[in-house]
């Protein structure tokens, strides 16, 4: 990688992480010294940051890491329903029984951790569950557009299971049925619908307990 994208990654992979918090100042000398670079391709990896929406630059003040945006969240939601159905699908045909093992797996640990629900370690769980599923995924683009949701979803929100820990059950039990479909070798087309559908009925949850009233209509059928 260039010295760019390598403080690309490394400033993502932190914001992530929440390590660094919505509306923390982002010196560049600083990064600049950490990486052991100039801050030329620290500027460079910030202004692409904020192309993506996860930083925020003011002439005169500096970077900052960006600020929770209700209306950002809805899109990456939005985004990751279409991208992740489609990945997963493109993936199906490629999944071992060992993989599906996996997934059924780490569904488990999800299905038993609801007795002493922790929000983080499910939502941990849950990306790794979707990763077993998409990772043989042919298109290296669309992994690439997936895994930039992901990452500003972690920023955007710790944990929609946070606002509606109900949708939690409801989750682990649509996990089963995608990987159900997966193991019966079903059209691609209802594999990606499924995985759509329960990426659009996570945000139908949460709009209907934080915005009551308001019309859903995530996607289409």
């Amino acid at each position: 990688m260039s010295k760019s994208q390598q403080a690309y990654q490394w400033i993502k992979a932190r914001i992530a992480s929440q390590e660094y918090t919505p509306g923390y100042r982002l010196v560049l000398g600083t990064i600049a010294g950490r990486l052991d670079m100039s801050v030329v391709p620290v500027r460079e990896a910030i202004r692409q940051l904020e192309s993506e929406g996860l930083v925020t630059f003011e002439r005169n003040v500096g970077a900052h890491v960006a600020m929770i945006d209700d209306t950002r969240y809805r899109q990456s939601m939005q985004s990751l329903s279409i991208l992740e159905g489609a990945a997963t699908a493109l993936a199906a045909r490629r999944l071992t029984a060992d993989d599906l093992v996996r997934a059924r797996e780490l569904n488990r640990r999800m299905t038993d951790s609801l007795d002493d629900f922790d929000p983080r370690r499910f939502t941990a769980l849950n990306q790794q569950f979707h990763a077993v599923l998409f990772a043989p995924c042919t298109n290296p683009r669309l992994l690439e557009l997936v895994e930039a949701e992901w990452a500003r979803l972690g920023h955007l929100r710790e944990s929609t299971f946070s606002f509606v820990p109900g949708r939690a059950q409801e989750s682990v039990r649509e996990h089963e049925g995608i990987v159900a479909l997966i193991a019966a070798g079903a059209p691609l087309g209802d594999i990606e619908l499924a995985a759509r559908r329960h990426r659009s009925a996570t945000l139908d949850a949460y709009l209907l307990h934080e915005h009551p009233g308001e019309p859903l209509g995530l996607l289409a059928d």
